[in-house]
């Protein structure tokens, strides 16, 4: 079974064998039976994102500037493929500062990392802004400083849709280099799912072409 927000906290919390990457996180997305018939339990977010932007789209995270907003689920998922990818400090923002902060906690000993609320944005800029929010499934933007995007920088939305999301359309208008959805991610970590299913990694790219084009 593959899961998606908001239930991935609490597909964790079912786990009888969970993953290393299911523990760190403290959230799963990958869901199946044992031979004993136990639940076990993945995640395979990170994966997915990473896959994406360095592979599909050929873009390097390494000594970038990172913003992410949001500290849930999704967030938890690929916080350590992030941080793995060397990137020169992390900046986790959201609507509740208690929830980013205790994140940092969870995860600095990876790299460098910092929390606020979005308040504590103001001043500060990034090379890349990765939205981990639902917002955009609502058609909302969490409120962002004008000039927290460097010129020239990228953005990435976990969330997707067939038109651009709310928060694409906000880094176009503030002349983002490029603006990704999460379908890539989408597709990408449901390959990855299906190999701890089935022992066989799907192709990624004729899926991603055909549900574009769809």
């Amino acid at each position: 079974m593959n899961v998606t927000v908001p239930f991935k906290e609490q597909a964790f919390a079912m786990a009888e064998q969970p993953s290393t990457r299911a523990i760190r996180a403290k959230a799963a997305n990958t869901l199946w039976l044992n031979d004993e018939q136990q639940v076990c339990a993945d995640n395979t977010d990170g994966i997915g994102l990473i896959t994406d932007i360095t592979q599909n789209h050929h873009e390097a995270l390494q000594g970038k500037s990172i913003l992410i907003l949001g500290a849930g689920g999704a967030v938890r998922g690929v916080l350590a493929p992030l941080l793995e990818q060397q990137p020169q400090r992390v900046h986790i923002a959201n609507r509740t500062e208690y929830k980013a902060v205790q994140l940092v906690k969870e995860f600095s000993d990876l790299g460098d990392m910092n929390a606020s609320g979005w308040a504590g944005l103001a001043g500060q800029r990034f090379d890349w802004i990765i939205n981990g929010t639902s917002a955009s499934l609502g058609g909302e933007l969490p409120p962002l400083p004008a000039d927290v995007l460097v010129d020239g920088g990228f953005t990435y939305d976990m969330m997707y849709s067939k038109a651009a999301t709310v928060f694409q359309q906000w880094s176009n208008q503030h002349q983002a280099r490029k603006a990704i959805d999460g379908l890539g991610m989408l597709v990408e970590q449901a390959a990855e799912s299906f190999y701890i299913w089935r022992g066989i990694r799907p192709a990624t790219q004729p899926v991603i072409k055909a549900l574009r084009q769809g």
